[in-house]
C-alpha cells in the first residue's frame, strides 16, 4: 500500500461551544443567589456594564438613550427608560438658586433683611474666629482620647465599632478557659480540644489525638477535658449523647444509679423498649416515666445556643397566583433579576479617542460580552418562566385539591410541549423554587415518577403515592398498627398497584418508623395519658365522697 499525500474537502456537521453559548448555559442553572454574585463579578470586571435601578435607567444618573435593554427585568418595560433621575433636576434647582445668591447686586441691608426675614446679625453674628473658637469649645470629642482614655488619633471615630458582635461557641468557650487554667501548658491543651468542639458542642470521641499531636500524656488530655466539661453550657465538650446528658444531669444532681442505667442504654429508650428498661433500672412504672421526662427536658445539643452560620432563606424565582378567570397567573420574581444596562455612550466616546489597537480590542470584548451577557439574562429569564408555566398546567391538580392530585411528570413531557431540549429544561429547574398557595416548592418537585394502576387507570404520582402512605399511617390506632403489607392491601383497593418494598422504602425516606416501634411508641403515648388521667379521676370521686 503505496503512501501518498493529497487534497481533499470535507463536509461535517459539529456543534461549536463557543464562550457565549457556555455562559447562557451556565447561567440557566444558577441559582438567584449565585447569579446575582455572578453579576456583581462581572460589573466589576467590564467597565461597559452598568447596574440599572428599579425603573430600568443607569444609577449614576446619565441618560438612558444610549444604553441597551436590561437583562432580567420585566419584558413589557425594559426598552422603556425615563429620561433622567431626579437627581439632576434638584441639581438644576440648587443651581440656580446659587446663582441668584452670588449675583454681584443684593440690594441694600433693608433689602437683604426683608429678603432673609430676619436680621443680619442672625446671619453674620460674629467675627469668624470667634466663632470657630466657640464651635471649637462646644463640639463633641472626635477622638477616643478627648473621652480620656485610649491612645488612637483616628479622626473617623465610629460607635459601631464597639457594638458586641454575635458570641460564638468557641469563643463563649475561650473566655471561660482563661480564667480555668492558669498554666500554659494545660490552657494549650485545652485550646486544642475548644478548636475540635463542633456546632453542637460536641468533641471527636477520639479528642483528635491530642496527646500524640501536642506531645503530651493521655491522662493530662483527659483532666483538661474533665475541666472543660464543667464550662458553660452544660453538657458543652460531650463525647457522645449519653455523656452529655450524663453531664446535664450531674449538675442537676440527679445522676444515680438508676439513672446512669438508663443512659447507659439509650438505644432502648429510642425503641421505646420500657419493659426492659424498667428491669434494667429496677424502677417501677411511675419512677421510670418519671425518669424518661426529665430526659426529655435535658438539651442534647448544646452547642446550637450560640452563634453559627446563618441560614438564608429561599427566595422563591416564580410566583403562581389563582386568576380572576379560575386559571392560574405566573409572573416572575423581579427582585431575583439583577437589571444590567450596556453604556453604549461611554464606549462611543473612548471609540473616538483610543488609538492603541490593544485597547480597541480589549474594549471590543467588552462590549461584545456586555451585549451577550444582556441577552443572556433576558433568554434565562424567558425561559424560567416558559418552563414554570408548562409546569403550572400540568400539574393543575395539584394547585387546584393538592398533593394527592399530582401527576406523574418527566423532563421529556414538558420539553416537548414547549419545544426545548430535555438538558434545557433541567438546567432551568435545577436550584429554582415556586411560591404557590399551598407553599413553596422546588421545581424538580413537580417531576415524580409514575408508579402503575391497579385497575388500569390513569398512573399515580410517586409523590402522591407516599402522601397516601402518610395519611394511612397517621390515621391508624394505636391498638390497630398497619403493616407494610396491610398498607399494601389498602392503597390497592384505592386502585393504586405498589410492592411492598416500595412502601418500605417510601416509609422509610419519610423517616416513619416500622409497625413495631410506632406500636411501642403509640402505646406508651396511650400509657402516659392514662396515667396522667388517673389523678384526675381519683380527685373527682374524692370531692363526691367529701
Amino acid at each position: 500500500m503505496a503512501l501518498t499525500q493529497r487534497l481533499e474537502f470535507r463536509q461535517s456537521q459539529s456543534l461549536v461551544m463557543t464562550p457565549q453559548l457556555m455562559q447562557a448555559i451556565k447561567l440557566l442553572q444558577l441559582s438567584n443567589l449565585d447569579l446575582v454574585a455572578f453579576v456583581e463579578d462581572e460589573l466589576e470586571r467590564n467597565p461597559l456594564l452598568e447596574r440599572a435601578n428599579q425603573d430600568g435607567a443607569p444609577d449614576h444618573g446619565e441618560p438612558a438613550s444610549g444604553h441597551a435593554e436590561g437583562g432580567g427585568g420585566d419584558f413589557s418595560d425594559n426598552a422603556e427608560f425615563s429620561s433622567g433621575p431626579d437627581g439632576e433636576r434638584s441639581s438644576d434647582s440648587f443651581e440656580a438658586g446659587a446663582e441668584e445668591w452670588m449675583a454681584p447686586d443684593l440690594g441694600t441691608r433693608a433689602e437683604i433683611e426683608q429678603t432673609l426675614d430676619t436680621g443680619m446679625e442672625n446671619v453674620f453674628p460674629e467675627e469668624p474666629a470667634d466663632a470657630a473658637a466657640r464651635n471649637a469649645q462646644d463640639a463633641a470629642p472626635t477622638a477616643y482620647t478627648e473621652w480620656g482614655g485610649g491612645a488612637s488619633n483616628d479622626d473617623d471615630y465610629n460607635l459601631e465599632a464597639f457594638v458586641a458582635a454575635e458570641t460564638t461557641l468557641s469563643g463563649h468557650l475561650a473566655e471561660q478557659l482563661a480564667v480555668a487554667f492558669p498554666d500554659p501548658a494545660n490552657r494549650m491543651i485545652g485550646q486544642y480540644l475548644i478548636d475540635l468542639v463542633d456546632d453542637a458542642g460536641y468533641v471527636p470521641p477520639d479528642l483528635g489525638d491530642a496527646d500524640e499531636k501536642l506531645g503530651t500524656s493521655r491522662e493530662a488530655v483527659e483532666a483538661v477535658l474533665a475541666v472543660l466539661q464543667k464550662f458553660d453550657p452544660p453538657g458543652v465538650c460531650a463525647r457522645s449523647l449519653s455523656e452529655c446528658l450524663a453531664i446535664q444531669l450531674r449538675e442537676r444532681d440527679r445522676y444515680d444509679p438508676a439513672m446512669q442505667a438508663l443512659v447507659e442504654n439509650l438505644d432502648l429508650l429510642a425503641k421505646r423498649d420500657i419493659a426492659s428498661l424498667r428491669k434494667i433500672c429496677g424502677v417501677d412504672d411511675e419512677d421510670i416515666a418519671d425518669m424518661i421526662g426529665e430526659i426529655r427536658h435535658l438539651d442534647p445539643k448544646p452547642g446550637l445556643k450560640f452563634g453559627s452560620a446563618k441560614t438564608q432563606s429561599v427566595v422563591p424565582d416564580v410566583y403562581v397566583r389563582p386568576g380572576p378567570d379560575g386559571g392560574w397567573h405566573v409572573e416572575l420574581n423581579s427582585d431575583t433579576l439583577p437589571k444590567v444596562l450596556v453604556n453604549q455612550v461611554y464606549y462611543s466616546q473612548l471609540s473616538k479617542t483610543i488609538r492603541k489597537d490593544g485597547d480597541k480590542s480589549y474594549f471590543t470584548d467588552c462590549l461584545q460580552n456586555a451585549t451577550w451577557l444582556v441577552r443572556a439574562l433576558d433568554q434565562r429569564a424567558r425561559t424560567i418562566l416558559k418552563v414554570a408555566t408548562e409546569i403550572v398546567r400540568q400539574q393543575d391538580g395539584f394547585f387546584t385539591q393538592g398533593v394527592a392530585h399530582l401527576r406523574p411528570l418527566n423532563l421529556k413531557a414538558v420539553a416537548d410541549a414547549i419545544q426545548m431540549h430535555e438538558s434545557t429544561v433541567s438546567r432551568v429547574t435545577a436550584n429554582k423554587y415556586m411560591a404557590t398557595n399551598r407553599g413553596t416548592f422546588e421545581l424538580k418537585y413537580f417531576f415524580t415518577a409514575s408508579i402503575a394502576s391497579a385497575d388500569g387507570g390513569d398512573a399515580h404520582s410517586a409523590e402522591a403515592v407516599r402522601h397516601r402512605i402518610k395519611q394511612l399511617i397517621d390515621a391508624e390506632s394505636p391498638t390497630a398498627i398497619l403493616s407494610d403489607d396491610t398498607i399494601v392491601e389498602r392503597l390497592r383497593g384505592d386502585g393504586i398497584d405498589i410492592a411492598r418494598r416500595t412502601v418500605a422504602k417510601y416509609r422509610e425516606a419519610m423517616r416513619i418508623p416500622s409497625s413495631v416501634q410506632r406500636r411501642r411508641d403509640k402505646q406508651s403515648m396511650l400509657g402516659a395519658a392514662l396515667t396522667s388521667a388517673a389523678p384526675a379521676v381519683d380527685r373527682s370521686r374524692d370531692t363526691a365522697i367529701a
